[in-house]
């Protein structure tokens, strides 16, 4: 790397973040994140070779306009403390069932935004998030924070760890006995090898109980990020990407090993703080990945980083080869394949840093 001197100012490092997150910051941050601020309904694109796109908008419309929910009901928080209330009958949830990149996230956040309650009576989080607030609060008050909900969607449903699943599981069989609808998507178990998708019958399997609560909707296609996009921009040199961080103001800079050994320190639940203020995440000496706890940590990372929109600019091996053939073709394949994508889509979004 050229040691030429650089003027501008020194650019962030993630590594140098140890970030402590409080409790109600957990359950306050429950909203779709900023990448889907914006997303409707109508904003979704269906692939028009693909029909149940299409059928999956007819069906969540009136699913976010009927589900009642406690606050609906003029019930709330105070159930808790009165005679239990009848278990609602019929589906209270909806279960979006697809390989990914098909948009159920964006149909999941839509899903959000067109239900009628305030913000502080829905609740938006990945199933990762989703234990982390449980581990924070504690069972019995997280029932009883998110009892008096109208809704809450539960994205990337975590189906490889089954004590979380039991204890998730749990929770939704409360929530939903206090009239909160829900709705999710899920992982892939391990073990469902050649599978690019998890089949609806195994997510309402693993829920046990709960499936008769859950209308699955499949929704086939492609990744969308691949669909008519350029091939992800090949890795610059160290060079061009510590001059694009000095020359973006917020960006970091970090050398990928480095990074990596700071991820084991910081727990997972804590990696949106860790991006919090960050433009640009600038990377050099990318290199493939040795084990799968730290693969699993990137992938965390990769959904973080997404889930704000912050370019990623890197130097050393392409994203498509962070992750082993094992890896590739284990059972948490799809997670690894979804990082490969999602690094890629903001690879592309940080051509424009090179060069400044």
């Amino acid at each position: 790397m050229s040691t030429s001197p650089i003027t501008q100012a020194a650019p962030l490092s993630l590594c140098a973040r140890e970030p402590r997150v409080p409790a109600d910051r957990l359950v306050a941050e429950m909203v779709p994140p900023p990448r889907f601020d914006a997303v409707r309904f109508d904003t979704y694109v269906p692939d028009p070779n693909q029909p149940s796109q299409i059928e999956a908008v007819k069906v969540l419309g009136p699913f976010a306009a009927g589900p009642g929910g406690a606050h609906a009901s003029g019930a709330g928080r105070r159930k808790w403390f009165s005679k239990k209330p009848a278990a609602p009958t019929g589906p209270r949830g909806v279960y979006l069932d697809g390989g990914y990149g098909v948009g159920k996230t964006h149909l999941l956040a839509s899903l959000w935004h067109a239900t009628p309650a305030e913000p502080s009576l829905k609740a938006f989080g990945t199933f990762v998030e989703l234990t982390n607030l449980v581990g924070a609060l504690g069972f019995q008050q997280t029932v009883q924070t998110l009892g008096g909900h109208r809704l809450l969607c539960i994205d990337e449903f975590e189906l490889d760890d089954p004590g979380d699943t039991v204890l998730v599981s749990t929770l939704l069989g409360k929530l939903v006995d206090a009239g909160v609808a829900l709705a999710a998507t899920s992982n892939t178990l391990p073990g469902k090898l050649g599978e690019g998708r998890f089949a609806a019958a195994d997510f309402l399997r693993e829920i046990q109980g709960l499936s008769a609560r859950f209308r699955p909707l499949r929704i086939d296609g492609e990744d969308y990020r691949h669909r008519g996009l350029p091939e992800a921009p090949p890795p610059y040199s160290d060079e061009e990407v510590a001059k694009a961080a000095y020359a973006t103001d917020g960006a970091s800079l970090d050398a990928f090993p480095r990074l990596l050994e700071h991820l084991a320190k910081v727990h997972p639940s804590r990696y949106g703080a860790l991006t919090d203020g960050l433009r640009a995440v600038c990377l050099t000496d990318v290199q493939p990945i040795a084990d799968q706890s730290t693969a699993l940590r990137l992938v965390v990372l990769a959904d973080r980083l997404y889930d704000r929109e912050v370019p990623v600019l890197a130097s050393g091996m392409p994203f498509d080869r962070l992750f082993s053939e094992e890896m590739l073709n284990g059972g948490y394949r799809k997670k690894y394949f979804r990082a490969i994508s999602r690094l890629t889509a903001l690879a592309r979004d940080a051509k424009g840093l090179v060069g400044q």
